[in-house]
């Protein structure tokens, strides 16, 4: 039997008779498939966010390895960490089959590279510290299936991200995730429903486990790095909706702070100074600091 991902949708018959409007709506309501196949994952995905938590805490690092779309969406996942959170850009990294060029044009051949995907493993220097997520549609790409052997053999914690029941991935991690999406509007053009769920889980997994990193206050971004205008703008507005201060008062307070929205709602509040309020958040969460929890 072949994977969902490769099998034609009975929705796609006459597609291209269709008007634009009637294929717009035909490709909605696939999409509108994904949610659910993701809230049937939720307990599998909860386990994978402890397992990001646990590694990060420990000081280990967190590796997305993925080939052709897939391994775009892990690229993208982890280079909008830092400037949103402001997580060290060494803490969670992505590996793609074929390297930068990947990025910009297909490398298929890359996918099946066994002995390249060892190589990244080896490379990255992963540990037993670390959590390798392997992220791939069909659940077979070799290329992610050898980093994940590789990296069980180094004896790091791993997940599986797949969009197919009983992948080859899931037989090899730890935590497997299999977001059943069904059969692609374009038969096996899994840069479509199957990528969308990818990028939601991703999504999903490293923000939860930011927010309770604490990089996240009542739904606001503290730990963004204000590296331009804009993000400078969104940090006064931050400090200011969160401490009650004006956007003068917030202002001068990230200035002292070297820009750190957290460092700054904490020398607002509690009156501390940039220092200590950083020394206080390197063990304990900003609202932990607020309410005097220890």
């Amino acid at each position: 039997m072949s994977k969902i991902t490769e099998q034609r949708n009975p929705a796609s018959k006459g597609i291209d008779e269709k008007s634009i409007q009637g294929i717009l709506e035909t490709i909605n309501v696939e999409d509108a498939k994904i949610t659910d196949a993701i809230k049937a994952q939720l307990p599998q995905i909860e386990e994978a966010v402890d397992k990001i938590i646990t590694s990060l805490s420990s000081g280990g690092n967190i590796f997305l390895v993925g080939a052709g779309t897939s391994g775009r969406l892990c690229v993208l996942e982890a280079s909008e960490i830092p400037p949103t959170f402001g997580l060290s850009p060494d803490r969670i990294k992505a590996i793609i089959a074929g390297g930068v060029e990947a990025l910009y044009t297909s490398v298929e051949a890359a996918e099946d590279n066994r002995a390249n995907a060892t190589l990244e493993i080896e490379k990255n220097r992963v540990t037993s510290s670390d959590l390798v997520i392997g992220v791939t549609a069909s659940g077979s790409t070799p290329f992610v299936l050898e980093a994940i052997r590789r990296a069980k053999e180094l004896g790091a914690q791993t997940v599986g991200l797949s969009c197919n029941q009983d992948a080859l991935l899931s037989k090899l991690v730890d935590t497997p995730i299999e977001v059943v999406v069904g059969p692609e509007i374009v038969t096996g053009s899994t840069r479509m429903k199957a990528g969308t769920a990818q990028k939601m889980v991703l999504n999903m997994m490293t923000t939860t486990a930011m927010i309770k990193r604490g990089l996240v206050y009542d739904g606001y971004m503290v730990g963004v790095q204000a590296t331009n205008r804009k993000l400078k703008e969104r940090s006064k507005k931050i400090v200011a909706a969160i401490t009650g201060a004006s956007l003068d008062e917030a202002e001068k307070a990230l200035e002292v702070t070297n820009w750190d929205a957290r460092v700054a709602i904490l020398v607002v509040l509690t009156h501390n100074s940039p220092e200590e309020a950083d020394i206080e958040l390197k063990t304990r969460t900003m609202r932990q600091i607020l309410s005097g929890e220890e």
